[in-house]
């Protein structure tokens, strides 16, 4: 038997076997098979699961959101870093001119207006409403400074903004926690 005698007897025995799988007197539904389905789905999801985040982080932004992560990501860096390097840093938050900055305890006068001039400025869309403290009070002129103590803890504080679709945000800085508390909508201390 050559091999092309065994591809004939391989092709008559498989029909022979598809013959008796159909049963006399039905008919052949066209359609797509259980598993055909799965598997189209199953690809589907797939792509979904890849292309919904790109589409969110790629169309979706915005200012607030931009703000909103350089706030949550500065804050614990501060902390970190001022118990790495055993030095006091400062968070400026300037209600005046929207803008926030950094200093530390050791930095010359000139190093300080240069850090002021270079920080981090809001977009015109978002405004720094206040910043409040639970012993201090509301600052909502001015200038409030947030420490960052060389213990790797800060002050409690509160800041709060607003954007253009009136939209609050209120950013809990808890001083033991490293993260910071985000609530979209405007929190207050109690009392």
């Amino acid at each position: 038997m050559n091999v092309d005698e065994s591809i004939k007897l391989f092709k008559g025995s498989f029909n022979v076997a598809y013959q008796y799988t159909i049963m006399p007197g039905l008919k052949r539904i066209k359609g797509f098979t259980l598993i055909e389905l799965i598997v189209v789905i199953a690809l589907l999801s797939i792509m979904l699961f890849f292309a919904i985040p790109q589409f969110q982080s790629n169309v979706l932004t915005d200012s607030t959101k931009k703000v909103t992560q350089w706030i949550l990501l500065k804050i614990p860096y501060l902390k970190e870093k001022a118990a790495r390097e055993q030095m006091r840093y400062i968070l400026h938050v300037d209600l005046e001119s929207n803008r926030l900055w950094i200093t530390h305890e050791s930095m010359p006068q000139e190093a300080i207006q240069s850090s002021e001039q270079d920080g981090y400025k809001l977009p015109d869309d978002i405004k720094l409403m206040d910043v409040e403290y639970p012993d201090q009070g509301k600052i909502s002129a001015g200038q409030a400074d947030i420490y960052f103590n060389e213990k790797g803890y800060s002050d409690k504080a509160i800041i709060h903004l607003e954007n253009d679709d009136n939209e609050r945000f209120s950013f809990l800085i808890e001083p033991f926690l490293g993260q910071v508390l985000l609530y979209n909508r405007y929190v207050e201390f109690e009392g």
